[in-house]
């Protein structure tokens, strides 16, 4: 007897919590829309297995264990973070079920910072970024996904890639 795997109907979501900027921000990591982990924590890059902040501890040599210990570190290294998508259709925390997408606002957070850098965090967020914000006034870059989901890829692969566009 074949066990059939639920499908899981998309829900229409919006991003819960407000972009991470300090007017001294200077890089701008954008990832695709927040994971049902972050939105719950309602703060950037919550899952457990997905390797941005062990990216960002391996840059500082810090051990970030709280989302304020987090925003302390991002103030500190001039970087905000935000997602290219505000609203969307998703099923889960699934970016390849993304759709209706209604993107964010980024040219208000680059008029009032110093945003010499945007990095799009994987190829959805890139694509998004190209596709939304064509001519942003500051250099762009897409980098490899710190998503579980890009299992292909090992923390130190991603570090080579990553550590030089962090300040």
């Amino acid at each position: 007897m074949a066990i059939k795997k639920k499908q899981s109907a998309s829900v229409k979501a919006e991003h819960e919590f407000p972009a991470l900027v300090f007017q001294d921000s200077e890089v701008l990591i954008l990832g695709s829309f927040p994971s049902i982990k972050s939105r719950a924590i309602s703060f950037y890059y919550g899952h457990p297995q997905n390797r941005f902040w062990r990216l960002i501890e391996r840059k500082y040599g810090l051990a970030l264990n709280s989302v304020e210990e987090k925003r302390t570190c991002c103030q500190a290294h001039h970087i905000a973070l935000y997602d290219v998508i505000d609203s969307c259709e998703i099923i889960g925390s699934s970016d390849a079920s993304i759709k209706n997408v209604v993107p964010t606002d980024l040219e208000s957070i680059l008029a009032r910072t110093p945003i010499r850098l945007v990095i799009a965090n994987g190829t959805l967020a890139g694509k998004l970024l190209a596709q939304y914000h064509p001519s942003l006034p500051c250099k762009t870059v897409t980098l490899p996904s710190t998503s579980p989901a890009n299992a292909a890829w090992s923390l130190d692969r991603l570090f080579e890639v990553w550590g030089p566009h962090l300040p």
